[in-house]
């Protein structure tokens, strides 16, 4: 969602400048030629009076593109996968798992599936509760149930011991690969 988010407002602001670039180097029609001022006298003397919602509007828009602006600059700045777990070793100490690898383990174990063509896994949430986003394709030969009860199972079950967590939580998304139909001759 983030990335849709970001390219759309890439596109639209690269548009918007390239647009302005343009219009201000060919001195095109808003500007009225390159030696034009840019607000006319009667210009001038129409919207920059104090009275009215002339201000209001310009003031309120300029509000919303900053409150959007500061938006956008925090959900960059917020780290949707979770770096690291903390294992409790049993002896009162604990050890940091990094998430990456618990996240490679279980795609590689839910990958070796049969019926499953690819596995991404994304490890959420806080060091101390963790939970998987775990997005299947699937072959089309495979039964979505068998394959879900696989990685619920002995996939789940072996991530969850090997990490010395009393419960890992997940979330799949099962989706079948596109594949051509097959001719008959």
């Amino acid at each position: 969602m983030l990335a849709t988010v970001n390219r759309i407002l890439l596109a639209v602001a690269g548009a918007v400048l390239l647009a302005a670039g343009i219009v201000v180097l060919t001195g095109a029609w808003p500007l009225h030629g390159r030696h034009a001022p840019l607000l006319s006298e009667a210009t001038r003397d129409r919207y920059w009076h104090a009275d009215g919602w002339w201000w209001w509007a310009v003031l309120a828009a300029l509000a919303v593109g900053v409150l959007l602006a500061l938006w956008w600059l925090l959900s960059q700045l917020r780290r949707p996968r979770l770096p690291a777990v903390v294992v409790d070793t049993g002896d009162g100490a604990y050890a940091m798992l990094r998430g990456r690898a618990l996240e490679e383990a279980v795609a590689a174990e839910a990958g070796a599936l049969d019926g499953v063509a690819g596995c991404r896994v994304a490890l959420r949430g806080r060091r101390g509760s963790p939970a998987l986003r775990v997005a299947l394709e699937l072959e089309p030969h495979a039964v979505p149930a068998d394959a879900l009860a696989a990685v619920a199972g002995p996939v789940l079950t072996h991530a969850r011991t090997s990490a010395g967590l009393p419960e890992l939580p997940a979330e799949a998304r099962l989706k079948v690969t596109s594949h051509r139909a097959q001719r008959v001759t």
